[in-house]
């Protein structure tokens, strides 16, 4: 059967589906942990899922035992309301005008499956035909979430806007936003930023996050948040701004990385009139997010379980990890190589660059396959067409290393890039 333009834009291989299709890959291997032929274990340094903290893990399960016992027949048994269920969104309104002294009702929340899916929603609401134009999906500075490349129905619906890029001291570096090329976009529809950002951990500062809001007002779209990784949870990373309440701004949060990743259940916060085209595109699509799990994170916020889980479990766990990483990569990567490391406080993932005309992204990514190790080939959350060479090469010696598996698997599999790039480089 032929495809539809959208359904062949949609249906073909992408980044997000090569990382699920390497999760499955890895989790398929026999539990004797023999690894499969080879003998091998596959090593993941590649997904975003969350690490399996037990603190985290137990207190999900009871709390899930607690909504199962109090309500699982009205929870799974009826359908409900597509904003979200009323003890959820209360639960949600209550949280947030306490702790950020914002002013919000139910009018201002949305309850979804996941950031991924309310990025979705919002981008097909805000971007694609209007009466005099395409109007885009822009990405304020990229690299940005590998996910966000598929989030627009239409070939060319998304922009990346070049950064610039900074050397640290020592191996380190960091991107900058470069908001007069934001402003230059002329076909835009909204803006989507994850802050801190997924692969680099880096955090929108006030200045910056001034300026995009600025752009947006100046433009009449929405900037949309994705907090997945940010406060008030999971705060796996440093972030130098709370999450703004303005009439532009759409605010994303997930309980995924803070635990639930198969449940695929986020929200959203932002103005009414926005949320409200959300709403009716969750109820004509989906109907509303699964409620057994929504029952649940109502009882982990009412009960200030979410906050004790960030501050005391969470947040020091990927401290340590990204703490560990460091210094294996000091330690274990070759000298000769020039590599560098995008600077933060916490976060998920390791970002790295290594800037020699023999790296390439793919070939590493392959080198590591062969020893049983999954990486993400950083082109993979750049978007093209690309406005300078120096970024077309940059995004090809780029790669995300994931920092949420055991310290010995995370040492081991840096061990086995450090083999990887030797090999890469000795071939060419």
């Amino acid at each position: 059967m032929e495809l539809s333009l959208r359904g062949a834009k949609m249906g073909g291989l992408s980044g997000i589906r090569s990382i699920m299709e390497d999760i499955a890959l890895a989790s398929a291997e026999p539990s004797d942990g023999s690894g499969g032929p080879g003998g091998r274990p596959w090593l993941n340094l590649s997904p975003g899922n969350p690490a399996a903290i037990p603190e985290v893990t137990e207190t999900w399960r009871r709390l899930q035992q607690e909504a199962m016992d109090r309500g699982f027949a009205e929870s799974t048994g009826r359908y409900g309301p597509s904003r979200g269920t009323d003890t959820l969104v209360d639960a949600i309104v209550r949280y947030f005008n306490s702790r950020y002294g914002w002013d919000i009702g139910p009018r201002n929340v949305l309850v979804g499956a996941g950031c991924q899916m309310l990025a979705f929603m919002a981008t097909t609401v805000f971007t694609g035909p209007y009466a005099d134009g395409r109007r885009a999906l822009v990405l304020p500075s990229v690299p940005d979430y590998t996910g966000y490349q598929g989030l627009s129905l239409d070939q060319g619906g998304i922009v990346g806007v070049d950064p610039g890029i900074e050397l640290e001291e020592g191996r380190y570096f960091r991107y900058s936003f470069d908001l007069e090329a934001v402003r230059r976009q002329d076909s835009m529809g909204m803006m989507l930023l994850s802050s801190p950002g997924n692969p680099t951990g880096r955090s929108i500062g006030p200045e910056d996050l001034a300026g995009l809001i600025a752009i947006a007002e100046e433009r009449d779209v929405p900037l949309v948040l994705d907090h997945a990784y940010g406060d008030p949870f999971p705060g796996v990373a440093q972030t130098l701004v709370d999450p703004p309440l303005h009439p532009r701004v759409i605010n994303l949060f997930t309980l995924s990385k803070a635990g639930l990743p198969g449940e695929r259940l986020g929200f959203a916060v932002g103005p009414p009139d926005a949320i409200d085209a959300m709403l009716s595109f969750t109820a004509n699509s989906h109907l509303h997010a699964p409620q057994l799990i929504q029952a649940t994170a109502a009882l982990a916020l009412n009960g200030g379980h979410l906050d004790t889980l960030t501050s005391e479990v969470i947040r020091p766990y990927y401290r340590r990890r990204r703490q560990v990483a460091e210094k294996l990569l000091h330690e274990i990567l070759p000298e000769s190589v020039d590599w560098r490391l995008h600077s933060t406080e916490g976060g998920m993932f390791a970002w790295l660059w290594i800037d020699h005309d023999w790296f390439d992204d793919l070939a590493v990514y392959e080198a590591l396959k062969r020893r049983h190790v999954f990486a993400v080939p950083g082109r993979h959350f750049f978007v093209r067409p690309f406005d300078s060479p120096f970024l077309a090469r940059h995004a090809t010696r780029c790669v995300r290393l994931s920092l949420s598996p055991d310290e010995s698997v995370i040492a081991e599999g840096i061990g086995r890039l450090a083999e990887a790039l030797e090999e890469v480089r000795d071939a060419n």
